[in-house]
């Protein structure tokens, strides 16, 4: 689904990453570990090609990065969610209103019920038509987590989701992801906290890719 063939990105003349060679399987669930400044965040925006690697070569969803003009970018990105590490909001706009912006921007039908489903899903009912500084923390993480599968997306990528929110919310992100992995979603989660992944071990079957010395490394076992 997402391959790296000797994959490497460096830029002004620094190397970040290098000689990564793996492939994330259809309905796969990853964790990507790493301390803060190794390249978690530019390992994801390869994955959804906002970056384009500088050595090597990446496919996604078997196309070939390197050969995608900006169209065939647009539409590739239709079929990956993302969930950045400081979600971004429309403050104007409601709490249904910015989640359903992939869809106003791909130029798709709105179902309200479906939109209406969707919130409850995550937990957010309540706060269908709040504005964005009304949310709190874990909130506004469950609204971009909702935002980044609105459009049924094949592939789920996730930069730090519990990084600001407390521990009960923590679990309850994960458990959200773990659902959309049962749906046979592929899930990266980008995350510094160890808690969390050995957390999952009762969930789900993932496996734990680590950036060390400028080069993913794969740890040898399941969770």
């Amino acid at each position: 689904m997402i391959e790296f063939h000797d994959a490497g990105y460096g830029y002004g003349g620094r190397e970040l990453l290098t000689e990564m060679t793996l492939s994330l399987a259809p309905g796969s669930f990853h964790f990507l570990t790493g301390p803060s400044g190794t390249g978690k965040t530019t390992f994801l925006k390869l994955c959804y090609r906002e970056l384009q690697a500088t050595a090597g070569r990446v496919s996604i969803l078997g196309q070939d990065t390197r050969d995608m003009g900006r169209d065939e970018v647009a539409q590739l990105r239709r079929k990956i969610g993302v969930v950045h590490q400081d979600c971004q909001f429309l403050d104007h706009l409601s709490l249904a209103e910015n989640v359903a912006l992939p869809l106003t921007v791909a130029d798709r039908p709105r179902d309200d019920q479906d939109l209406v489903d969707l919130l409850a899903w995550v937990g957010l009912s309540e706060q269908i038509k709040a504005k964005p500084p009304e949310l709190s923390g874990g909130e506004r993480q469950r609204a971009a987590l909702a935002r980044a599968v609105i459009m049924s997306p094949d592939v789920i990528l996730a930069d730090e989701p519990t990084g600001n929110v407390d521990w009960e919310m923590s679990l309850r992100l994960l458990q959200l992801l773990v659902e959309l992995n049962r749906m046979g979603k592929t899930v990266v989660i980008a995350t510094h906290d160890m808690h969390l992944i050995r957390q999952a071990k009762s969930q789900v079957q993932a496996r734990v890719l680590r950036i060390s010395n400028r080069r993913i490394q794969q740890a040898g076992v399941d969770l």
